[in-house]
């Protein structure tokens, strides 16, 4: 049990033995013949591990983990304890699982289903078959908010602390409250603002807020794709699966820094390190990184800052074998300005794929295609963000020319501001603040909440965003006060 690290290398008969090794691994290899001369009339052998299968234990028992000492917080000595010990433990993990201090009735509800598992199989198949029973509970399950009684239908109120505790736990660790956070919230003291605040901070500082770094972000800025993403190998023979992890990683590590600092959330526009290993080193052009670790770099100019420089960013907003400006600058539109654009019209002529003839840029191909009138209305808001991009390629790697012909990244946003190139791109973006941390507060809201934001919580989303700024747009300005907000707190009862 537990987690272990794994090793495997390719045997030592191969032509390439592990080093710092060439910039890219070769797709195959030839076989050694005996003694130090190389057969080639034998064939290539392809380089690379399918899969690794491993299967055990076999006859396991049960250890001393952290699992189990978790759950058996006491041990009967004798016959005589183990009834007392089973209500001890049950009513430990109920308290957990439910979310609230267990009662008798619920206790006694699983006592039931230990004296069923004790009857067959001894004290622990007593206990495995109380939390089975428990995990299936429907208060285990959901999250149940029930009106009080005597509500008016359809009014409005303040949930209590423990419902606040499980809004709590679950909007920044994704999972149930702890010890301290419930013992707060059974002693009614949870709603104090100054309470709250203690509280948020503490479980922003605890690891298990890794779990909303992963989540939000990865809804929020498409991260999730960069794991199905599929660039064309004969396109981009440079990508593989090491850089695909570094991509992740890098982006993974810098938005972990950012929460983790409490910077300033226009720093994700602007910030001008990033975290690299040799590999993702070697496609940014970043010299002397060595090794697989990551470290953190600073960038020696501006054409990479923040997140529309980083390869997670610029891999999920292409096309396979192409970028796409449409696809960025819709990105664009919707992540970051908050503005979506509306949905195509139907019957949409083909976009020109490149024949060889001119124009072959994708800028060139996309500006014939938006002579058609059906297709120029949409192209005009999409493209101009999009093209600020197009000196990444779909893989994220810088290049000046397209097509032996010059990347033209001119473009301008919304409000007419024009800029030339991803730097210009950015300092416009943040000249435009306002309508980047709006959408980024209803993202954040709408998360917390798991729900849309709605137009009766506009209030909120201003005050939220006065807070904040009071506090330079720091991360955990924002965090605490949609924690404060009456969206977060209180609850509409059924009509």
């Amino acid at each position: 049990a537990g987690m272990r690290t794994v090793g495997v290398a390719l045997s030592r008969d191969r032509w390439y033995v592990e080093s710092v090794g060439p910039e890219r691994l070769p797709t195959s290899s030839f076989a050694f013949a005996s003694g130090s001369r190389t057969d080639v009339s034998r064939g290539k052998q392809l380089m690379g591990v399918h899969s690794v299968k491993i299967d055990g234990p076999f006859d396991g028992t049960p250890g001393d983990t952290a699992a189990r000492r978790t759950v058996f917080v006491c041990r009967p000595a004798t016959e005589a304890d183990e009834a007392p010990c089973a209500r001890r433990i049950l009513g430990q993990l109920a308290r957990r699982a439910f979310r609230r201090p267990a009662t008798d009735t619920d206790v006694q509800r699983l006592f039931a289903q230990y004296e069923f598992g004790r009857e067959e199989g001894g004290f622990d198949a007593g206990i495995q078959r109380a939390v089975e029973a428990m995990l299936v509970d429907p208060e285990f399950l959901f999250r149940v908010e029930s009106d009080p009684a005597g509500t008016p239908p359809g009014s409005n109120y303040r949930i209590s602390d423990l419902e606040l505790a499980s809004r709590l736990s679950f909007f920044l660790w994704s999972s149930i409250p702890d010890d301290e956070l419930l013992d707060i919230a059974v002693a009614g003291r949870l709603r104090h603002a100054d309470v709250l605040e203690t509280q948020v901070r503490r479980m922003l500082g605890d690891a298990r807020s890794e779990a909303f770094l992963t989540s939000f972000f990865g809804q929020w800025l498409w991260l999730r794709n960069m794991a199905t993403a599929k660039p064309d190998l004969k396109a981009f023979p440079e990508f593989d699966e090491n850089l695909r992890e570094a991509f992740q990683r890098e982006t993974a590590m810098f938005l972990e820094s950012q929460v983790r600092e409490d910077r300033s959330v226009l720093e994700l526009l602007t910030a001008d390190y990033t975290f690299v290993n040799e590999t993702l080193a070697r496609h940014y052009d970043i010299p002397y990184v060595y090794g697989s670790h990551f470290r953190r770099v600073t960038l020696e100019d501006d054409r990479r800052s923040g997140l529309l420089g980083q390869g997670a960013i610029l891999t999920v907003t292409s096309y396979p074998n192409r970028t796409s400006p449409v696809v960025r600058g819709k990105w664009l539109l919707e992540t970051i300005l908050g503005a979506p654009p509306p949905p195509p019209p139907p019957n949409v002529p083909p976009f020109p794929e490149s024949t060889g003839a001119a124009p072959t840029t994708v800028r060139a191909r996309m500006e014939q295609h938006r002579k058609n009138p059906a297709c120029a209305a949409c192209h005009a808001q999409l493209d101009p963000l999009g093209f600020a991009l197009e000196n990444f390629n779909a893989v994220g790697r810088w290049r000046a020319t397209e097509a032996d012909v010059a990347v033209d990244a001119s473009g301008a946003l919304p409000s007419g501001r024009k800029f030339d190139g991803p730097a210009e791109f950015r300092q416009a973006l943040v000249a435009h603040e306002d309508a980047f941390v709006t959408n980024l507060t209803e993202q954040l809201l709408t998360y917390a909440l798991g729900r849309g934001v709605e137009p009766f919580d506009m209030p909120a989303v201003r005050q939220i965003l006065r807070e904040a700024q009071t506090q330079d747009y720091r991360w955990s300005a924002f965090v605490v006060s949609i924690v404060k907000s009456l969206p977060f707190q209180m609850r509409r009862a059924r009509s």
